[in-house]
């Protein structure tokens, strides 16, 4: 019998790797976000990946499609706890400052970023491991929070340049006025039942505001045709959300209010918006937030306003594909060493090392199959690395004491140094390279 063929294992359907081509793309991204929230005094919290399945199905709502239908939660074998793997980062974020009385001292500007799941029909734009940024202002009441977080996500699509992002905005008001709107939309929709499809029939029945987020084309007439809650706010929702227009304007952001954007989590009041485009197909929202006062007190806090915003950061990848923003890729390193192995890769070692301890980002060649490789195949690994500088260790250069430094970019040929100068040369050659 022929040996048996061993099976190759595959990623979980959904959950994508990011490449080393691709992670690049990735790390630039991320220091966007860093340097934002660092501008606007925005703390880094990061919360656990599996958290209590309580935590979400208190801070989301358990009428809602994540909690009912798209969590991966399980039971702790060891503990019998019932654990459930994050899909939002709001919920986690508010779970560890009230354990930790982050409020203790005042208002605290936070933000998050990490890998978020949900059991949903991978497609494009919509994975089932996918990652969040996200920012917090927990403590603020006013109107002026609202617009700071809006501005920052407006600030992030700008420095991006992405193409085609419209925000839009409205106002779910509070409790009460939900409450009355509420039961104006389940009369409209009983009298419209025929036209409900089996998920809005089974929101009437637990979270009516639900329905107006459908996108089933069947249902749009009736949908655009029900009960606004705008016209069901009282006279303190109605000068928040005015005010938050009048700062938008004042920054000469421009937007569209939405009267059917109701976002798709249970803990939202007041000020809710989404930043959307065109360029992604179904998966037009590429981030959204809003306010959401009643979330602390619910999860068991001292009652405490708070506002916040999150994004899908593939998505945001991808519209900076589309829209022709995705930076070009640095090079893997600032110099590429080569040498003859034995005695001369000693010597490469240590001057590699040196090198890195300066600052200068280094490859040292090794062979892949542990023999003694060609200078000329080396060379073409040198070149392809990006790198700026090759240098050269062989057995002539190390009975002479040298290294070859060889310019792979411009136009400085090749020179020999001793090898005790070679960190001192390697440094005023990079230098005048960048001139």
């Amino acid at each position: 019998m022929g040996e048996q063929k061993i099976q190759k294992l595959a990623g979980v359907r959904g959950m994508n790797d990011v490449l080393p081509v691709d992670a690049k793309q990735w790390l630039y991204l991320e220091k966007i976000l860093h340097d934002l929230t660092r501008a606007y005094g925005y703390e880094v919290l990061k919360t656990p990946i599996v958290e209590a399945t309580e935590v979400f199905q208190r801070g989301i709502g358990v009428v809602t499609d994540i909690v009912e239908k798209e969590m991966y939660s399980f039971e702790d074998r060891l503990n019998g706890e019932q654990l459930t793997l994050r899909p939002e980062g709001t919920a986690a974020v508010v779970r560890a400052v009230i354990e930790h009385n982050l409020l203790y001292d005042g208002p605290k500007r936070l933000c998050y970023m990490g890998p978020m799941f949900r059991h949903e029909r991978p497609q494009r734009g919509r994975y089932r491991q996918f990652h969040q940024f996200g920012v917090e202002a927990l403590g603020f009441a006013g109107p002026d929070i609202d617009v700071e977080i809006i501005v920052m996500g407006q600030r992030l699509w700008d420095e991006l340049g992405l193409r085609g992002v419209t925000l839009e905005i409205n106002s779910l008001g509070q409790a009460s006025e939900r409450a009355t709107h509420r039961a104006a939309l389940v009369t409209y929709f009983n009298a419209h039942a025929a036209t409900l499809d089996e998920d809005s029939q089974r929101r009437l029945l637990t979270n009516p505001l639900r329905i107006l987020d459908s996108k089933n084309p069947v249902m749009q007439e009736v949908i655009e045709k029900a009960p606004r809650l705008l016209d069901f706010l009282g006279t303190d929702s109605l000068q928040h959300f005015t005010a938050v227009q009048g700062l938008l304007k004042a920054h000469n952001i421009p937007c569209k209010i939405n009267p059917r954007l109701v976002r798709g989590l249970d803990y939202y009041n007041l000020t809710v918006f989404e930043w959307v485009t065109n360029e992604l197909g179904a998966q037009g929202t590429i981030a959204g937030g809003g306010r959401y006062d009643p979330l602390i007190e619910r999860m068991g806090g001292k009652a405490a306003p708070a506002c916040g915003w999150a994004m899908g950061i593939e998505r945001v990848l991808e519209l900076m594909a589309i829209s022709g923003s995705t930076p070009e890729p640095e090079s893997v390193c600032d110099v590429y060493i080569l040498h003859q192995g034995g005695a001369t890769l000693t010597a490469a070692f240590i001057a590699a090392e040196q090198l890195r301890s300066a600052g200068i980002d280094t490859i040292l060649f090794c062979a892949p199959d542990g023999q003694a490789t060609s200078f000329k195949a080396q060379m073409k690994k040198a070149d392809a690395s990006g790198a700026a500088f090759a240098v050269i260790i062989g057995p002539d250069e190390l009975a002479r004491n040298e290294a070859q430094i060889k310019d792979l970019r411009g136009q400085g040929g090749q020179r020999a140094v001793p090898l005790p100068n070679l960190l001192e040369a390697m440094i005023d050659a990079l230098v005048s390279a960048s001139e």
